[in-house]
Parts: structure tokens; sequence; C-alpha cells
């Protein structure tokens, strides 16, 4: 089934809205080099973008690509210039591409946007940019990364006639906005096998149209605001779902901005509708007749100030509308990203959470995101080390594998942005991750990660048991069992206790667990939130009795000084004694919250009061030195302040590593650079306020 778009262009093309005039000129210089475009898919959308390529001063198609070779021959025979391929990877390859359009069905984008910010390429990517907000997350570290530019192609956000109505917004023109109307909606005729309606190909109204009206209301919201596209303080929605692929035949939302404006948004597949953007302000109404295909003819801005005769705005178009997308790229690329009112990098990543929130106010899931179908990394189908992988690894007596310095936290491993986080660790030359039981689901998903990756035998695993209540010989035991269940393995390779019990003699708990080490149910053992005292305790008992005691040390530890701690029962080792002990004993540690929980960012600040946890935990007047000091350091190495503060646990006198919990893949290659990060004797005693300036 053709998309509506490509219905509603056919319709322009043939009636009395004809597409008019050329692109504007653009100002540069007339010898500049065009960039050289390869499209991805040869669908009715990458024909539009071929056809705009051929008005386009800044730009030719040299590629297309499909999955089928002889779809891109016939593409190519329409388009003569333009090499054909059987794989994307293939085109993606060809260094005489500068940029690439990708016009694949909605699930596969974050994939091949990923992937051509890997080769280099400056992209263009057909909205939405993913499914998620996790995805466009990763699509976006990538490009950051890479140094290439990225932009989501909502064509009306390229065109002059969005610039003209963002102008009448935030010039006031109807007085303080209070209500917004947006609708992209039309009946398709049912097709559950079609992309409007499978599951599998992202089908439904959100993905397809409603992510317009998301975009506008931010947009519109925004200008009354005085600033770019502005995130929903509150979504509230209802739709109906088809009941054979759960997708959205048609929902509403109700959305809540700054500013006390409110937005209505509308959207199907199953259901027509006038397809309209309305504002409501106190001097008046600014009714769109085209929003989403500005520039056709009939396209007008009518604006009724109270008062005033009634003003039409028509604003002229280019010959093809999808040029203005095209020329953007050219004009922007040595930036990066197009500024508003296209669609910045900020602007994708706020549409996709407000539409991840409108999905779960109805009850849309896709199958892509169900743990049980993510079964390679979202950019390739296997899971490798990158070329230049950054493995900075420990040895840890008793156990035959060497650990990674930087230890991948398992707890988020159910989400979908948890498993790239796992993928992305891997790739870059992690091999540790750590789980617990009391975990759950990330326990569970921890395992499915594993086995579908194959990377068992690769990782070194860290399972946690016997946390209160549970914290008792039997409870380990039970607790251990149950993880290894979970985790779809016999064994894991270091076995940690979250909590102790002092009500247990610590004999009980050495010989417990040296019972299922001699099982074969892993290789050393330790203790998380155990004091040193007990930690020496249990040595001794081990000693005497001639089997292995505890190996590893997992508390707390960070160049922030923990001032409360972040859960019941936690134990810190950040103070001076306790390092000073494990420095005389060569003592391993693994330290959790190694970041202080993000109190070396901007989430942080002496005004700042947003975290109740970083206020209750790490607000305190010698920790905003050291933060103070981090962020000194930081802008002489030229790295960021968070690096510094993550290196100062990795440069410990001991054997030390860190914990690490990040969200994003970009937190992922953050956490890499402290790796690179080596601190002297003296620059870690002045971080943490025992030398009073920092050594030249």
């Amino acid at each position: 089934m053709r998309s509506i778009i490509q219905k509603i262009l056919d319709y322009y093309n043939k009636s009395q809205f004809p597409l008019i005039a050329a692109p504007p000129k653009l100002s540069q210089d007339s010898s500049m080099k065009k960039l050289r475009w390869g499209i991805l898919s040869t669908g009715n959308i990458a024909h539009r973008l071929a056809k705009a390529l051929q008005t386009s001063e800044t730009g030719e198609l040299v590629a297309v690509a499909s999955r089928e070779k002889k779809k891109a021959e016939a593409f190519a025979k329409e388009f003569p210039s333009a090499r054909a391929y059987g794989s994307y990877d293939e085109l993606l390859a060809d260094a005489n591409v500068d940029a690439v359009y990708i016009a694949t069905p909605h699930p596969s984008h974050a994939r091949w946007a990923i992937r051509a910010a890997r080769a280099g390429k400056h992209i263009l990517c057909e909205k939405p940019a993913a499914m998620n907000a996790a995805e466009v997350s990763a699509i976006l570290d990538a490009v950051k990364e890479s140094g290439v530019f990225f932009l989501e192609a909502f064509m009306y956000r390229c065109h002059p006639q969005t610039a003209k109505l963002v102008e009448l917004v935030r010039s006031g023109s109807i007085g303080d906005v209070r209500l917004i109307e947006c609708a992209f909606a039309f009946n398709a005729g049912y097709d559950p096998k079609s992309r409007l309606f499978a599951n599998a190909l992202g089908g439904g109204g959100l993905l397809d149209v409603g992510c317009y009206c998301v975009s506008m209301a931010r947009l519109i919201a925004g200008a009354a605001n005085g600033i770019g596209a502005v995130e929903p303080l509150s979504i509230k929605a209802v739709g109906h779902l088809d009941e054979a692929e759960g997708t959205d035949l048609y929902t509403t939302a109700v959305m809540k901005f700054p500013g006390n404006i409110l937005a209505n948004l509308f959207t199907a597949v199953a259901v027509s509708h006038e397809n309209q953007v309305r504002i409501f302000g106190t001097k008046g109404k600014i009714i769109v007749t085209h929003p989403w295909f500005a520039g056709s003819k009939g396209a007008k801005i009518i604006v009724h100030r109270d008062g005033s005769a009634v003003e039409e705005i028509v604003t002229e178009s280019a010959e093809d509308l999808y040029a203005y997308e095209v020329d953007l790229v050219a004009r922007h690329a040595a930036q990066g990203q197009a500024p508003s009112p296209a669609m910045t990098w900020a602007d994708s990543l706020g549409n996709a959470r407000a539409l991840d929130a409108w999905r779960q106010e109805i009850g849309l899931v896709y199958e892509v995101e169900k743990r049980e179908n993510m079964v390679h990394p979202l950019w390739t189908d296997s899971l490798t080390r990158r070329a230049h992988a950054t493995e900075v690894t420990l040895s840890l007596p008793g156990l035959s594998k060497p650990m990674a310095k930087l230890v991948a936290g398992g707890m988020s491993a159910s989400t979908t942005s948890g498993q790239m986080v796992l993928d992305d660790y891997f790739e870059r030359g992690g091999n540790a991750v750590d789980t617990a039981y009391i975990y759950g689901q990330a326990d569970t998903s921890l395992g499915h990660w594993m086995k579908t990756r194959g990377v068992r035998d690769q990782v070194v695993l860290i399972a946690k048991g016997g946390h209160t209540p549970n914290c008792t010989p039997e409870g380990v035991t039970n607790e251990l069992l149950e993880s290894l269940e979970r985790l779809q393995t016999d064994r894991a390779d270091i076995y940690i206790m979250h909590r102790d019990n002092l009500e247990v003699p610590v004999g009980e708990f050495v010989d417990v667990l040296n019972e299922h080490r001699n099982a074969g149910r892993f290789e050393v053992f330790g203790g998380s939130n155990w004091s040193i005292a007990r930690l020496i305790e249990a040595n001794a008992y081990a000693t005497k009795k001639g089997v292995q005691g505890f190996s590893v040390l997992s508390n707390q530890m960070s160049l922030a000084r923990m001032v409360d701690p972040v859960w019941p029962n936690c134990l810190s080792v950040s103070d001076a004694e306790s390092r000073a002990w494990l420095e005389s004993q060569q003592f391993p540690v693994v330290a959790w919250s190694s970041q202080a929980r993000g109190f070396f960012t901007d989430r942080a600040g002496l005004g700042n009061h947003s975290s109740e946890e970083l206020v209750r935990c790490w607000y305190a007047e010698d920790n905003f030195e050291r933060k103070k000091r981090a962020a000194e350091l930081a802008k002489r190495r030229g790295v960021e302040e968070i690096n510094i503060a993550l290196a100062y646990v990795l440069n410990q006198p001991f054997p030390a590593w860190a914990l690490i919990g990040p969200a994003t893949t970009g937190e992922t290659r953050s956490c890499f650079e402290a790796l690179k990060i080596q601190l002297s004797p003296e620059e870690l005693r002045w971080l943490n306020l025992e030398l009073p300036e920092l050594p030249r």
C-alpha cells in the first residue's frame, strides 16, 4: 500500500494544487562541490527525494540501494546518475557517497542511521527518526562520535511557511497562546500486512503521521515561550488499538506545556480529518490550512486578530518541496545539525520522548521492543569488538579471566536502552557485568542478553545475593540458585554477598560460600556493604580453616563523600582510613556509585535541588569543593568533569574497578574516556582536599 504522503502528493500533482516555483537561491559559492547522495530503499518516498535532488542546487544523486538488487537497478534506470547496490552496506562503503537518505521502514531507521554515521556519511532520516527515544538517543550518540550531520526529515519544518508561523507566534500577533489543535489523520482501508497497520513494521497512526502533530505542538508551544521546541509537562491520551496487531487505529491526546498552553492532538490511519493546525490566543487565532505539505497551492496561514481584518499569508514555495530538506543538509553539514524550526538533535529526541509517553498512555508496544525479540544489537547482527576497542583489564587473584576496569551494571538490562548500553559497552572493550537477585527482571534480561549475543564465556559475570532480609546462609543458597536459573547459566565468575548480617557468625557465611565455590558455581567471592573489620574476621576464619576467604570488597567509593547512604545499611570506603587499609593490603575493590550518581555533572549545583537523592546523599561543602577541583583539572586535561571523577577511582593505589550505570550509549562512551586519564598521587590527594594546591 502506498503511503498517505505519496497519495497526497499525487493529488497535488494532478489537481488544482500543483507544486510551484523553484527553491530559493542559496548564499554560497557557486563553485562549491555538491553533496553526493545515496538513497537507502526504493519506495515512494525515496522516489520523491530523488526527484528533489534533480532540482537541488547543493546535491546530486550518485547511488541507490535495495535489499533486492533488481529493485535498485530499476530505480537507477529512472535516475541514471545513480549506481545500483544490492545491499545497504555496499552503498555505505562507497567512498563517493557523502550523504544518505534513509527511507527504509520505521523499525530499521535507527540501525541504518547508526551504521551510516559510523561510515562517516551525513544523514537525512525519514521520520520518525526511530521507534522510541532510546533508539533516537543511540543515533545521536553515534552521530556526535562520528562528527556527521543528522536531520529527521520533517519536510514542513524546513519550509518557509513554518518559519513564518513561528515568527507570528513568537511576536505575539494573537496575544498569549492558550490552545493548539493539530490533526493528521486518514482512512487507509484496513490491511493488517501493510506497514500502516502491521506491528512488526511500526504500524499505526502515531509513528506515521502523529509524530507531525507532536512536533508541531512542541514547536508552537516553544515559540510562544520564546524558545525552540519545548517538552510537554504532562500528556493524557486515549486511543483505539487494532485487536489483531495492537497498533493504533485512531488516538487523541491532550498535552500541557509551559506557559499554561494546552494542545489537542488527533491522529489516525482509520479515520479521516481536516488535517489543519489551529492556534488560539488571547487576542485572536491562526489557522494553517496545509501545515504538513507547506507550499502547495492553497496552503496559507490565516490570521484572525481581534478588531482587525483577517490576514492571509501565502509563502512562496519550491517546485519540489523536498528540495528544502536536501539544501538544508548542505548548508549546515559542517555544524552537524540544522537550526530550528528544522528538527535539531534535541528536538528529535524530545519528539520521541513525547511519542513514547503517548504510546504508554494507550498501551501501545511494538514487537521489536519486547525482550524476546531483542536478539542482536540494534545496529548489527552479531556482537563483536570494535576495531579500536579500549580493553583495559586488571587481574583479580583466583579469577581465571582478567576483568575490565569498568564494570557494567545490569540493573537496567530489562529496558531497550539497557540492552543497547550493554551492546555498546561490550563493543568498546568491556567484559564485566554486574547483577543481583534483587534486580528481578533485570537479572533475567541480562541472561537473555548473554545468551542471544553468545558472549557468556567472554564476560566476567558478577552475581550478588543474600540481600536483607534474606542475608542468611540459606538465603544465599536460594538466591544464588535462582539467579543462575534466571541468568541461563550454571555459574557466575564472582559471587558477592549483597549485605552482611551481624547476627550470623561470619564463619557460617564463609562455609556456605566455599560449598558453592567447590561445586563450581563461581570462582571467587566477596562482600558488598561489608565493614573492613567484618571482612578481616571472615578471612581470619578462612585462613584458620584452610579454605578460601573473601577476595573482593564491593562498597561505595567515589571522589565525593557519601553524606547519607543511598540505600539503608550501605557502606563506603571513600574515607582516608579505609583507603589506607586497602592500599596496605592491596585488597581489591569494585566500587559502586563510583561517579556519585551524577554529582559531577550539571545535575548537581548549589542552587540545583531537582534531585532529592543528590541533595540528600552528596550535597556538602567539602563535596562541592571536590566538584570545583574536578572541573578545574578537567579543563586542564581537555576532558569532562565526570571523567576526572571516574578516573579518581580507577587510579587508586590499590586494585580498583568501577561499577558504572550509563543510561545511554553516549554515557558509556564518556565513561571509557576515563580509562585514558592517568592521575598522579599528588593529583589524587589534591582532588580529595588533602593538598592545598594543584601540582604543576
